[in-house]
């Protein structure tokens, strides 16, 4: 039903400054559930950026154990949560730092970018090594296999600095988005389904083909990859050569992308519209749209909108389950809201 949306409603424009137009924000076919899921005894949430639907219609969630980082922490950063935000199972103490992005792949297994907690590089715990990683697990937690050197900030073939994100393709590829922030590199490294290096593409930059901050990874039904360049603002969309594609920018300034299994795109801005963003102007919040036209046909408001002091709010990252709802992951707020499916409105 998704699929065609551009043939079942009206399709509402981007006006050029960012505002969704011919539409209120009210109309859009999702409810906040706000505590959905819940922590097991007396531990709270701390920032998550990373979601990504399991099995069965669970829900997997990178979280820096209780607060922004998991140095020092003796918690699992790694969640799994039932329909019900139930917690089925947790892991990974002791194995990462900082979970930043997340992907379940065909087979069930759980990748984690250990993207490296700024300020953190000389904790006691493991010797300060970690970060600057990827780790697959099965889904029982078991580690399968690891990708850079741990703690070890670099820009080779088998080295990260603070990776963002993770995506496995349909036939075993492994693309990752290289950097975060003004320190990391800006660029998609790409490996077999054994970890074997195959090729990297993107350099610091604004034209295409470059990148400032590539924060986030989707890839459609049609094999294209989408990578969310955060710090251009932009969407840039490529082969799994890396030939670039297209770009886009009217899904705001993207921290998060998902595309479900009808080519619906989701894009999760928590930055815009800040004095440092460079976005001024857009709204932040949850952009959706078809990858068949590109247009945005609705949009799910950060309710924190008028806070401009420079904090990060709303979903960084966001990922949909197979009932159609929408998770979002929230960093400055440490939460995960659920964005329960209510339905289209005539």
């Amino acid at each position: 039903m998704l699929r065609n949306l551009s043939k079942k409603i009206i399709f509402i424009g981007v006006m050029s400054f960012g505002l969704v137009s011919g539409i209120s924000a009210q109309d859009h076919p999702w409810r906040a559930v706000e505590g959905w899921a819940e922590m097991a005894g007396d531990r709270e949430w701390g920032a998550t950026s990373a979601v990504y639907p399991g099995e069965n219609g669970t829900m997997w969630v990178g979280e820096r154990c209780g607060e922004n980082s998991c140095v020092d922490s003796k918690d699992d950063p790694v969640l799994q949560f039932d329909r019900d935000g139930n917690l089925v199972k947790s892991f990974g103490a002791g194995l990462i730092d900082w979970p930043h992005g997340i992907h379940v792949d065909f087979d069930n297994n759980i990748w984690i970018t250990d993207a490296a907690c700024p300020g953190c590089s000389k904790a006691d715990r493991n010797q300060g090594k970690l970060g600057h990683q990827i780790i697959k697990f099965n889904s029982d937690g078991e580690v399968l296999m690891t990708l850079g050197q741990p703690g070890v900030a670099g820009n080779g073939e088998y080295e990260f600095n603070m990776p963002s994100d993770v995506l496995v393709a349909p036939n075993g590829d492994i693309f990752v988005a290289d950097g975060h922030g003004g320190q990391g590199n800006n660029r998609i490294v790409k490996y077999d389904k054994n970890g074997n290096f195959i090729k990297t593409w993107g350099v610091t930059g604004a034209e295409k083909g470059e990148f400032r901050d590539p924060h986030a990874l989707a890839m459609d039904s049609e094999g294209k990859l989408y990578v969310g360049d955060r710090g251009n603002s932009r969407i840039q969309i490529f082969d799994q050569e890396g030939e670039w594609i297209a770009t886009w920018t009217q899904f705001g300034r993207p921290s998060g992308l998902f595309i479900d299994k009808n080519d619906i795109l989701y894009s999760a801005d928590s930055e815009s519209h800040v004095p440092w963003s460079g976005n001024w102007g857009w709204k932040r919040g949850i952009r959706i749209g078809s990858t068949d036209d590109a247009w945005v046909v609705f949009f799910i408001p950060d309710p924190g909108q008028p806070d401009l002091n420079g904090s990060t709010t709303a979903a960084e990252g966001v990922a949909v389950d197979d009932e159609g709802n929408i998770y979002g992951a929230e960093v400055g707020p440490q939460q995960l809201v659920k964005y329960e499916h209510i339905g289209w409105r005539p």
